[in-house]
Order: C-alpha cells, then sequence, then structure tokens
C-alpha cells in the first residue's frame, strides 16, 4: 500500500502534464490565435487563446502582475509538494493524495508555460508559431503566456447580437485538473476528513473515562 501511495501520485502528476503539455504544443504549432476547430458543432471546440494571468482566461496586473503570478505559482508548486510528501509519510488518504496530485499537476502545467514558452515560441498573431525559432522568442523567462483552447459553450438562449452563453471562459487540462481535485474535494470533504480521535483517560481503578 505504502508503495502505491507514492506510485499514483507519480502517475498522475506526469499523466497530465504530458498531455496538457502535448495538446498545448500541438495548439501552439498548428493554430494561429482565435482559430478554431469544431468537435461538437458549435457547442464543444478548439478554440486558440493565450492567457496571460490567471485561470479560465482572467488577467491579473498586466507584466508585473504576470510576474508576481510565475512566482506565487512557483512557490505554491513547491509548498503543494511538500505538503504530497507530508501525506504519504502520514499514508493518508490515497483519494486525498490524488487530488492534491491533480491541484500540483495542474498548476506546474501552467507554470511551465509562463516559465518557457516565451523563449520557446515566437508569436501566434497572424500567424503559426514556430518551436525555438532562429529570431527568439516573444518574451523573457517567466513572461510566457498560458494556452487554453477548450470552449464549451453548451447552454446558449436569445439570437446575436442578443444571445446569451453559459460558460464562456476558455481553459487547457491543467485548469481541468485543478477543477476537478478543488470539486471532489469539496463535495466529499466529510469523507475525507481522518475520523477524529475521541479523547479518554484511565482511571486508577482501571475504568476509562470519556
Amino acid at each position: 500500500m505504502k508503495n502505491k501511495k507514492v506510485i499514483v501520485p507519480i502517475i498522475i502528476i506526469l499523466g497530465v502534464l504530458i498531455i496538457d503539455q502535448i495538446l498545448k504544443i500541438w495548439v501552439k504549432t498548428h493554430l494561429m490565435i482565435g482559430e478554431e476547430i469544431h468537435i461538437f458543432g458549435d457547442r464543444v471546440m478548439l478554440k486558440f487563446v493565450e492567457n496571460p494571468g490567471m485561470a479560465f482566461g482572467m488577467e491579473f496586473g498586466g507584466n508585473w502582475g504576470k510576474l508576481a503570478l510565475s512566482i506565487f505559482r512557483i512557490l505554491a508548486v513547491g509548498g503543494l509538494i511538500w505538503y504530497l510528501v507530508v501525506l504519504i509519510k502520514k499514508k493518508s488518504n490515497l483519494f486525498v493524495i490524488s487530488c492534491i496530485s491533480l491541484i500540483i499537476a495542474g498548476a506546474a502545467g501552467n507554470l511551465i508555460d509562463c516559465a518557457f514558452y516565451g523563449l520557446m515560441f515566437n508569436e501566434s498573431y497572424g500567424q503559426v508559431a514556430q518551436m525555438f525559432p532562429d529570431g527568439g522568442g516573444y518574451a523573457g523567462f517567466l513572461a510566457g503566456n498560458v494556452v487554453d483552447m477548450f470552449y464549451c459553450p453548451i447552454i446558449r438562449w436569445g439570437t446575436p447580437p442578443d444571445e446569451s452563453i453559459f460558460f464562456r471562459p476558455i481553459f487547457n487540462v491543467a485548469d481541468s485538473a485543478i477543477t476537478i481535485a478543488v470539486f471532489i474535494m469539496i463535495i466529499f470533504y466529510k469523507k475525507l476528513l481522518p475520523p477524529k480521535e475521541e479523547n479518554t483517560a484511565t482511571e486508577p481503578d482501571g475504568k476509562t473515562e470519556k
């Protein structure tokens, strides 16, 4: 069981990171900003956007905000890895370990974009980006943009230009991993909490007093 609690988080983290990065690199090297690939009509599609800030396309404070967010991601990933190691050593619930592993994988996936994509790729505006271009990348270390691609406006009502759409954010595999883990922990938090130990005291006559 101990080996299982070490192997499972490694598989989860590596699996999410590999899938996340393969899809992001494919999108970056095959599509221009704003291009779409319709999977299920207008309800589920790949739509290439670059997110300079937080998850689901939210932005945070310009260039300095991006730098601060990247540093925060580094600290958060480091802290979460430390917490994961503590959970494994304490032989915690495998379900909790799996959820924390998903969050680590998601945070690390977006951190890779911020840290290295500006160095690895040129701009995607009006052209398909090249990987490791001769002229260098579009930004420096920790100044890259996160690649987002999943767009699922499943529920629509009204007609253009007054059409309303449920869930407009565009997201990626890393965002999904974090969101799924958080929702699971919220829904099943009572089952994930360790059982409370009852405080007991032994009386001189050998009886146990609660």
